[in-house]
C-alpha cells in the first residue's frame, strides 16, 4: 500500500492524496471523491506513512496495523469508528494485540477504523496493496557466496557524487520549503 502521498489534514474530515506541491502551499485529492482543492502551508498535515501506533514493546507502522485488519476482515471493510467503546477494544486487540492501552486512546481507535474503511471504499486495501517487494535473486547466488568466504572481500569504488547546479531559490520557495518540512517531518 502506498501511503507516502496519502495524508490526514487537521481540522478536515477524511484522508487526502498529495498531488503536487505549489508555491505556498498543496494541490490534494480526497481520496474516495476525486475532487482536487489546494491548501495552504499554514495547513496542519500529518502523511500516514510516517504515523505508528505504541505496542508495549515498539511503534508499529500504520501500514502494518492495516495489513493485520485486512487479513482479519479478509481485505473487507471493518467495524464502524462510531461503534461502541467495548467493541472499538475488541477490533484494536485483534488488529494489534500488544497495543499499549496507556497511550493509544479510544479516539486513536476511532480514527484508525474510520481511516482504514476510508482507503477501503478508496481501493487502497486489496491482498496486492501489502505485497512487499523482494529483494531480486541471481542465478548461481548459493555459488557465489561459497567464493566469498574464500576471497577476501573487494572494496567497492566510491561513487562518484553528481555535480549539482547552484541555483538561488527565490524566498518564496525556500520559504514554502521550510514550512513543508516542518510541517510533514
Amino acid at each position: 500500500m502506498l501511503l507516502e502521498k496519502i495524508i490526514s489534514i487537521s481540522g478536515k474530515p477524511g484522508l487526502y492524496k498529495l498531488v503536487s506541491q505549489l508555491k505556498n502551499g498543496f494541490i490534494i485529492e480526497e481520496v474516495t471523491t476525486k475532487k482536487k482543492v489546494s491548501i495552504g502551508n499554514s495547513s496542519q498535515v500529518s502523511l500516514l506513512d510516517n504515523i505508528a501506533m505504541f505496542t508495549f514493546d515498539k511503534e508499529v507502522p500504520l501500514f502494518e496495523v492495516f495489513e493485520n485488519i485486512a487479513k482479519n476482515n479478509d481485505y473487507k471493510e471493518t467495524i464502524s469508528h462510531k461503534s461502541s467503546e467495548a467493541e472499538l477494544t475488541e477490533f484494536m486487540v485483534a488488529s494489534l494485540p500488544n497495543y499499549d492501552t496507556d497511550r493509544v486512546y479510544n479516539s486513536d481507535i476511532k480514527k484508525l477504523a474510520q481511516w482504514y474503511n476510508i482507503l477501503h471504499k478508496a481501493g487502497y486495501i486489496t491482498p496486492e496493496s501489502f505485497v512487499k517487494a523482494e529483494p531480486e535473486t541471481v542465478e548461481g547466488e548459493a555459488a557465489e557466496e561459497v567464493n566469498v568466504e574464500k576471497e577476501a572481500p573487494k572494496k567497492a569504488p566510491k561513487a562518484e557524487k553528481p555535480a549539482t547546479p547552484k541555483v538561488k531559490a527565490s524566498t518564496g520557495a525556500k520559504a514554502a520549503t521550510k514550512s513543508t518540512h516542518r510541517k510533514m517531518g
